[in-house]
């Protein structure tokens, strides 16, 4: 496999998780971002912790769909996410959910 077909199956990949989230979004309650996974979530209870003086976040959220594009099965029941980075959750109202066209991806 050349690096140009390696490049155009991860765009293809990367195009159908983004068909597949602008038909889920509407579905979902909560967006969750970590340093490594975007969420969509019905039910979120964050928990700040600390260990140590160090600060970290538990997170768990039901009825979940993974922003992952190397899942095979991106809707879980829950989810429990440990982070020590930032993390930002926001409820999603209902003007949110018009997903806008990423530039260079046909519709």
């Amino acid at each position: 496999m050349s690096a140009e077909d390696l490049e155009d199956y991860e765009t293809e990949m990367e195009l159908a998780l983004y068909r597949e989230y602008r038909d889920v979004v509407g579905l979902f309650s909560y967006v969750v971002e970590t340093e490594r996974r975007f969420y969509l979530a019905n039910s979120v209870d964050l928990r700040p912790r600390t260990t140590d003086g160090e600060v970290w976040f538990e997170l768990v959220l039901s009825d979940a769909w993974v922003w992952d594009v190397y899942r095979s099965a991106r809707f879980v029941k829950t989810v429990r996410v440990v982070t020590f980075k930032d993390v930002n959750v926001e409820e999603l109202s209902k003007s949110d959910l018009e997903v806008p066209k990423p530039e260079g991806f046909p519709g």
